[in-house]
């Protein structure tokens, strides 16, 4: 499942625009003398008294929003990569100290001292995951889940939840200011939520995919996970104006059976190219592989057409590069000659 999952190569780079690092004087300007703030996180208030200054991220989405916020400086550890970090943020991702590639545990956590901790699934600070939130709040440590994983979002099934409403690109924006505002750089983060605007209007600009269906697979040969209606892969297929072929589930990645996938004979095949090694046919090299050798699946108009869109694992899920996977989808479908 995607989330025991989180992943995904990038084709197109967050502009060095985004990173923020060189601010220089700014950044002990920018967090001096802060009152403490409060957010209303995944239905619990966080109160963090002042800005952070050894924090931790535990999935790449936050870790790499915070790093195009340009707080190398301040960040204890990160955990939990699926993919290779952005390259105009390597510079910055190298002087921060990885504490685990998937999960760490909750002691090592510890180990780094932080003062804050941040997770983009519910799972991470959750049972089964690093540590519940209740766990680092009697320790005094402060902790905040990515909005998009809780808000419209029914996370209390076996599996990588449901969404009750459709995600849509705010709750992302609203994520970058969350963490703009509890390290006080909200002008940082004003910048970097205008940087994405700017592309997502580039990218959907002009572009008409109404006749088109997309089907987007993230993982495993075996019991393919398939996007659901309403997650990442919604808010890409909703800006372009087209059809998911599964869009009449709302779990955020169900599992769904070859012979189903061949029925709904999708135009164009959105597919994951992660670089863990945790399931089946990760790398977008082995699904292709798998597509056109399988006799169920061979036959499929996007396989026998080669209409393949290579998405990161980021892209997929709901962070800052799922608009990246907007501007990677809208450019292959004009190459297809799909769309206007």
């Amino acid at each position: 499942m995607p989330i025991a999952r989180p992943a995904r190569p990038a084709a197109l780079l967050l502009s060095g625009a985004l990173l923020l690092t060189g601010c220089g004087s700014g950044a002990a300007s920018d967090a001096a003398s802060r009152t403490a703030v409060t957010l209303d996180n995944c239905g619990r208030t966080v109160r963090v008294e002042s800005p952070p200054q050894r924090a931790v991220s535990l999935n790449q989405g936050t870790t790499e929003i915070m790093l195009s916020l340009g707080l190398a400086d301040r960040m204890a550890g990160t955990a939990t990569w699926t993919d290779p970090v952005l390259k105009s943020l390597a510079k910055a991702n190298a002087k921060v100290e990885r504490i685990a590639d998937n999960n760490p545990s909750f002691e090592r956590v510890l180990d780094a001292d932080p003062d804050f901790v941040a997770a983009s699934f519910v799972s991470t600070l959750g049972k089964g995951g690093v540590a519940t939130r209740d766990q680092f709040e009697k320790l005094g440590v402060p902790t905040y889940v990515s909005p998009s994983d809780c808000a419209g979002k029914d996370n209390t099934g076996d599996g990588d939840g449901a969404r009750k409403t459709p995600l849509g690109i705010d709750a992302i924006y609203g994520e970058v200011r969350d963490l703009a505002k509890v390290f006080g750089v909200e002008d940082r983060g004003e910048r970097l939520v205008a940087e994405l605007q700017r592309r997502m209007k580039k990218a959907t600009s002009g572009i008409d995919a109404s006749d088109v269906t997309l089907l987007y697979w993230f993982a495993n040969s075996d019991s393919p996970y398939m996007a659901g209606c309403c997650g990442a892969p919604g808010v890409i297929t909703r800006s372009l104006g087209a059809k998911n072929v599964f869009d009449d589930t709302h779990e955020e990645w169900p599992q769904i059976n070859w012979e189903t996938v061949a029925d709904r004979d999708p135009d164009v095949l959105v597919i994951g190219d992660l670089t863990r090694k945790s399931q089946t046919a990760e790398s977008a090299a082995k699904k292709i592989e798998f597509l056109e050798s399988d006799p169920v699946t061979k036959n499929m108009t996007a396989v026998k057409k080669k209409r393949y869109v290579l998405l990161s694992g980021q892209a997929m899920n709901p962070t800052i590069r799922t608009v990246e996977g907007v501007e990677q989808v809208a450019a292959a479908l004009r190459e297809f000659g799909l769309a206007g």
